[in-house]
């Protein structure tokens, strides 16, 4: 078990990773795109990203578990009507959509490299120790509806 394993809140990683590429854009080869170009390129992505937030968080409320990711454990239920058909992790999806958007806006197209640096330690740092414990709560229930459905897309 790693020091970082569901110590950061997802959306602080994903601020973060945004501040950091925010930061570098400038730095990086990019498009000379006017606001109008860039804002009509991220605004959908962006908007997409939240819907699937938001429809990740109303699946947990629907089914009265928590929507904490720090604390796994404490899931009472296996969610996986709604948007979990298609992605174990719609909240981290939406997450690294609304990164693409922050990209899109930036015009720049190495800040995709923190899409990927969020989706690595996502992978590593949350979702590993997530599957863990839910695995530990609902085993082979759990581990069909791995079978079934893909982590990210």
């Amino acid at each position: 078990m790693g020091v970082l394993e569901n110590r950061i809140p997802p959306p602080l990683v994903a601020t973060i990773i945004g501040v950091l590429m925010g930061a570098s854009y400038r730095y990086l080869p990019g498009f000379e795109l006017t606001l109008g170009w860039r804002l009509a390129a991220a605004l959908p992505v962006l908007l997409l990203g939240l819907g699937v937030c938001l429809a990740g968080v109303l699946s947990f409320h629907r089914a009265r578990t928590t929507v904490n990711p720090l604390r796994p454990e404490s899931a009472s239920a296996l969610v996986d009507g709604g948007i979990y058909q298609y992605t174990r992790n719609p909240m981290y999806l939406g997450f690294a959509t609304a990164l693409v958007a922050w990209s899109l806006l930036l015009a720049s197209p190495l800040t995709l490299l923190g899409v990927v640096v969020f989706v690595l330690y996502m992978n590593r740092f949350q979702i590993v120790p997530e599957e863990r414990a839910l695995t530990m709560l609902f085993g082979v229930d759990f581990a069909r509806y791995c079978s079934q459905v893909r982590r990210w897309l």
